[in-house]
């Protein structure tokens, strides 16, 4: 059945629906046309929206305009929504920081979960995951920047931090995750996607056997072009089809201005 015709609309409904479907359209073509200019095929770039901040009931609007994965920072948010709307078929990705004592949530819903950064909080999950006989994608968060404020894990401690996730079997370790620097020198937020590349390709020779780092999650709303344009696989956007936030984006992410 098509997804348009699941929600009967009012007029402010058709209005939100009508703007999030040309919002995404638009962001899909410019993946597509960034794609061909550098000679990459685009179904090679994934859009993940990222849904935070955005209301429930917005949502069950995005989802009918074609916003079939979401994308959520805080946990609490991700797993309310995901009660709330858990008659859609949403795939579920947390992209923000995970304390230990919350990844029992996590292992409960999502579907795939992009900020791993620490070996107590992988052994963790793991473990609650097991308990609910479920396996998600995971991807491995990495510092590129090198801010203070922000996680990830510092460039040189990749190596040997993956070095012990063959330990935990119910983590499909797919690939790197970062936040490049927050700045309009496009120079400087490219330099963060080419030191992510690199490891990329250190780890597809020197990593354990039965990890993948196929994936490059990088690019936000601002500078996903430039994030493809050196390699990501997965872009993060969620203003360019939601519109602004209530709240500044240091908010959400440790760092941005």
């Amino acid at each position: 059945m098509d997804q348009e015709n699941t929600l009967e609309l009012n007029e402010e409904q058709q209005q939100q629906f009508n703007e999030i479907k040309t919002n995404l359209a638009t962001v899909k073509q410019r993946i597509v046309d960034t794609c061909l200019r550098i000679g990459r095929d685009p179904a090679s770039v994934r859009l993940l929206p990222v849904t935070k901040t955005v209301p429930a009931e917005r949502l069950r609007i995005a989802f009918a305009a074609g916003c079939l994965e979401m994308g959520e920072n805080k946990i609490q948010e991700a797993r309310e929504k995901s009660e709330v709307m858990k008659d859609l078929a949403i795939k579920w990705s947390v992209i923000g920081h995970l304390q230990t004592n919350k990844a029992k949530y996590l292992a409960r819903f999502a579907n795939e979960f992009q900020a791993l950064d620490s070996l107590k909080v992988a052994e963790e999950l793991d473990k609650r995951l097991q308990n609910e006989g479920r396996a998600i994608d995971v991807y491995v968060q990495v510092n590129s920047s090198g801010e203070a404020s922000k996680f990830g894990l510092a460039p040189e401690d990749v190596r040997a931090f993956v070095t012990e996730l063959p330990n935990f079997s119910s983590l499909r370790i797919k690939g790197l995750m970062t936040l490049a620097i927050f700045s309009s020198d496009h120079d400087r937020v490219r330099e963060c996607f080419i030191k992510m590349r690199e490891i990329q390709a250190m780890l597809r020779q020197e990593a354990p056997a039965g990890l993948s780092f196929d994936e490059l999650s990088m690019g936000m709303s601002g500078d996903y072009e430039l994030a493809i344009e050196e390699g990501a696989t997965v872009v993060r956007v969620g203003q360019a089809i939601f519109g602004k936030r209530p709240l500044p984006d240091s908010h959400y992410w440790p760092g941005l201005g």
